[in-house]
């Protein structure tokens, strides 16, 4: 089964819709959402109710930081995250906010494993900036492969029976053989805000059967994306970060 997995969606109706069809367009059977599916972009209400959608096709999804931010006042953002997510909580309605909420903090299934930060305290966020931070969370599971996004950056984790790391940053479009003699660790970039100084969105595909991973760039409409931020209110730099990746 080929899944495409999505991360970091932060309300950018433009990126997900440009990374749907092309997902669709290759051959996705299953879509995987790891989170954060508002905060920042001008669209959480339209990302929201793709997300319940897909979830009711049989889509698996997750709860990110700022998905918990919307229901809940004790997760701290920077200033212009909180400016973004106030301005959320008033856009949505009670079955979306509802959706987020009783999202799960993270699935297993079958021998993978999704989830937003990491696998060894999803509910604390930690990033993973380091081989270290990828070994904390794959001592955690026994999954052959983690799935997680959180920090808007592609990068590829591994982890032998020895625990012998390995990391590097996929290539666009080129398929990596997961072997099964190791563990892995994929982390996804961003589909509504990367921060890897590439704008494109980003998402992957997996296959399970073969176990190979291709981490995917979607050019979209940025500057539709960025004037709908402008028209609305929220932080100017939100809108110029579209531009810039980072």
């Amino acid at each position: 089964m080929l899944l495409a997995v999505f991360s970091d969606i932060h309300g950018n109706r433009q990126a997900f819709e440009a990374c749907l069809k092309v997902a669709r367009a290759k051959g996705a059977e299953r879509f995987i959402l790891l989170g954060d599916f508002v905060g920042y972009g001008a669209d959480p209400e339209w990302v929201v109710d793709t997300a319940m959608e897909l979830v009711a096709g049989g889509a698996v999804a997750v709860r990110g930081n700022h998905d918990q931010a919307v229901n809940s006042s004790a997760e701290t953002m920077n200033a212009e995250a909180q400016i973004a997510i106030e301005w959320t909580r008033g856009r949505l309605d009670a079955a979306q906010r509802r959706f987020l909420a009783e999202l799960p903090m993270l699935v297993a299934d079958s021998d993978r494993l999704f989830v937003h930060s990491e696998a060894s305290s999803p509910q604390r966020w930690h990033y993973v900036r380091s081989t270290a931070d990828a070994a904390k969370s794959l001592i955690a599971t026994p999954a052959h492969v983690t799935f997680c996004g959180h920090i808007h950056r592609p990068a590829l984790y591994s982890m032998s029976v020895t625990a012998k790391m390995t990391s590097f940053v996929p290539k666009t479009d080129v398929p990596v053989q997961l072997l099964r003699g190791r563990q892995w660790l994929a982390v996804l970039g961003s589909v509504g805000q990367p921060r890897d100084s590439d704008p494109s969105a980003s998402f992957v595909l997996f296959d399970t059967v073969s176990c190979q991973i291709t981490y995917c760039r979607v050019p979209y409409d940025i500057a539709s994306a960025a004037n709908k931020i402008r028209e609305n209110g929220l932080p100017p730099w939100l809108a110029d970060r579209l531009s810039q990746g980072r």
